[in-house]
């Protein structure tokens, strides 16, 4: 007779409070799935920058990504899955479920509130081992920092971009960084996509064994500054000058360089991937593994060759902006197909509780706004009800949001999407002036525009605006708009930052404590620091402030 082992023991345990826990919920939803507390092991993979159409399948013309159309072709895949048009409202919607307007992602202040319940604070509630690497970007002061947010792993680096002047270590670099790992710096080797992923597998690999395991893997790559190992780039070197850029693709200028490393980012995380994927089938846990391969938001670059037949990128709120791929893979339990229905990264959050078969306190579910895809996962013809999804651009000057109600704003509802692209801060905008002018390559277009409005099924590319030919739509949806964010008002209250942010900021004094000086990337503290940690007791972190703008900090 085969022996349970400790884990058997609480995936069972897990199922039967799943069905006890979620039972009133998923009357509510008139859908009760065999999938619900099934437990298995969850990696959710958010690659950083990387469009819907940098991958081969979604017709490239000369990126090779294999190992991601592996994933694509053994997953249930979501063709109409939205996020956030930057980073950081994305991340804050995968961790909460809750709008990013509701998250503390506002205007100039990125940081996630702190009171706010996380995916990992509920999976670990149920049992789960949680782990985290690459990119959190939702605050590193003490009280943001992941492990005050569910996680026990933590392998990060600060910031927006690992090396970003406003918020990681000093000095660091994509090869050999200096990683933010369970409290300490930590001294890497290699190219930072291969560390971030191979400190998930070691991790795994530890505890996959004792209990079931949820795994946030979100690599920097492809974001920028654009830089790739050599035998990654060198194979793009010729074709990014050979195939032409699409010359409305927003006037960027990027050079071919660059454009070259850009690519050599996917092809290594491509490999990557398949590596992850590997791991699973040699450990035999693949069949008890969800993974879930995401983008965070449009293309930053690469939509100057191919953009999917999409208008817009990063830091838009044209479909180019805001639609993701979502590769869902369980072998063995979800089918290969895909789903048309509208979601969103809000209804990762509560997907995957019901999945783990977690409790989610009362508090927290009344503040949700995703739902569960579990009908979705189990059968591709379940009832999905009517929504509308409201999303914001999120950035404008420090202080009042008032006059940008309708600034970058976006609704889908059905087939329809309404949005206004009104750029939110001028490009000499200190915050996000060197987002804006690589998007719009600096040219003072998109300032005051009407609502747009698009059919998506017989105009994906969003060329014709139908806004004035349907105007009862256009109303409805504005309305039902202005009416949300008023809702989110109460939220928001004042971004602008304290006086005197802290210099240095935490993780570089945190750096400069634990080396006692320059530290391996030879960087030295400012005159007079150690001194004065040395006759402060603690960790080193000094009182929360308001930070410089960050450039690359989207």
């Amino acid at each position: 007779m085969k022996r349970c082992s400790r884990r058997d023991v609480l995936r069972w345990a897990g199922l039967g409070m799943a069905m006890a826990c979620m039972a009133p919920r998923l009357r509510a939803e008139e859908s009760v799935s065999s999938l619900a507390g099934r437990r298995p092991n969850i990696i959710l993979i958010l690659s950083d920058d990387q469009g819907y159409g940098d991958v081969d399948r979604h017709g490239h013309p000369f990126l090779k990504t294999p190992r991601l159309d592996r994933m694509h072709d053994e997953s249930l895949r979501f063709s109409d899955f939205q996020v956030s048009p930057y980073c950081v409202p994305t991340r804050a919607a995968l961790m909460t479920g809750i709008n990013p307007a509701k998250c503390g992602i506002t205007g100039c202040r990125w940081r996630l509130t702190p009171t706010l319940t996380t995916i990992a604070d509920v999976l670990r509630s149920a049992g789960y081992a949680t782990g985290i690497f690459g990119k959190w970007h939702l605050g590193y002061y003490e009280k943001y920092r992941p492990e005050r947010h569910g996680f026990d792993e933590v392998f990060v680096f600060g910031g927006g971009a690992l090396g970003s002047p406003y918020g990681d270590f000093p000095g660091n670099r994509y090869f050999n960084p200096v990683i933010y790992h369970n409290g300490t710096p930590e001294e890497t080797r290699g190219f930072c996509t291969d560390v971030f992923f191979g400190q998930a597998r070691r991790w795994m690999q530890s505890v996959r064994r004792e209990k079931p395991f949820f795994t946030y893997l979100a690599p920097n790559a492809p974001h920028e500054p654009f830089v790739a190992p050599g035998e990654d780039a060198q194979p793009y070197r010729d074709l990014v000058r050979k195939f032409p850029k699409n010359p409305s693709f927003f006037g960027q200028v990027i050079d071919y360089d660059k454009m070259a490393n850009y690519y050599g980012m996917i092809a290594n995380l491509d490999r990557n991937v398949g590596r992850l994927l590997d791991s699973l089938a040699t450990w035999e846990i693949e069949r008890d593994t969800l993974v879930i391969y995401m983008n965070d938001n449009g293309t930053i670059v690469g939509g100057g060759y191919w953009n999917a037949g999409m208008r817009g990128s990063k830091a838009t709120v044209y479909n180019g902006g805001t639609r993701a791929m979502a590769f869902w893979r369980w072998p063995g339990t979800l089918e290969n197909r895909t789903v048309t229905e509208l979601a969103a990264h809000l209804d990762v959050f509560p997907t995957l509780a019901a999945l783990a078969g977690a409790s989610i306190p009362p508090d927290v579910a009344a503040q949700l706004d995703g739902r569960s895809l579990l009908p979705l996962l189990e059968d591709g013809a379940a009832p999905w009800p009517d929504r509308m999804l409201f999303d914001h651009q999120g950035t404008w000057r420090q202080g009042n949001s008032a006059p940008h109600i309708q600034s970058a704003c976006t609704i889908r509802w059905r087939k329809y999407h309404l949005l206004r692209n009104t750029r939110v801060c001028a490009s000499n905008c200190p915050l996000c002036g060197t987002v804006l002018n690589l998007v719009f390559g600096g040219r003072d277009e998109n300032l005051d525009h009407d609502w747009e409005l698009y059919d998506l099924l017989t105009d994906p590319g969003e060329r014709n605006n139908i806004a004035r030919e349907k105007p009862a739509i256009t109303a409805k949806l504005a309305k039902a708009y202005d009416a949300w964010w008023q809702s989110v008002q109460p939220y928001q209250g004042d971004d602008t930052p304290p006086e005197g942010h802290t210099n240095p900021l935490p993780f570089p004094a945190l750096y400069w404590k634990h080396y006692q000086g320059p530290g391996p990337n030879n960087v030295p503290p400012p005159e007079g620091f150690l001194a004065s940690v040395t006759a402060r007791p603690g960790t080193g972190d000094l009182p929360e402030g308001g930070t410089p703008g960050d450039p690359w900090d989207k």
